[in-house]
């Protein structure tokens, strides 16, 4: 196996293992209760894209919900459905903010 390979799989190694911490962080801070709650209606991702595109401030921002939510689903299944809800929470405060601003169009000179 080339040196390539080995750092490839220990950089791999590395990001699984900084989401098990984050994980257990998580569920540390918030224990997942025994009783059964009332649970959330279910819903898509798709459907969690279009309205957070609708929601969306700026056009800018409702191009980035689409990679934002992209993202978060990829890894949804290894979390718990609590820290996928917070994250989803997160990306529409991102969303919703009219102050954000991301990178500058390109040939635009704004700074951010």
């Amino acid at each position: 196996m080339g040196d390539w390979q080995n750092f490839d799989n220990r950089a791999v190694i590395g990001r699984a293992l900084r989401l098990r911490r984050e994980i257990d962080d998580f569920e540390a801070r918030w224990p997942t209760p025994a009783a059964k709650e009332e649970t959330l209606p279910a819903f898509t991702w798709a459907q969690l894209e279009r309205q957070l595109v609708d929601l969306a401030a700026t056009p800018a921002q409702a191009k980035m919900a689409r990679h934002l939510v992209s993202g978060t689903r990829k890894l949804a299944p290894f979390k718990p459905s609590e820290m996928v809800l917070r994250e989803i929470l997160c990306m529409t405060w991102v969303l919703l903010d009219e102050n954000f601003k991301g990178e500058p169009e390109e040939g635009s000179a704004e700074m951010i």
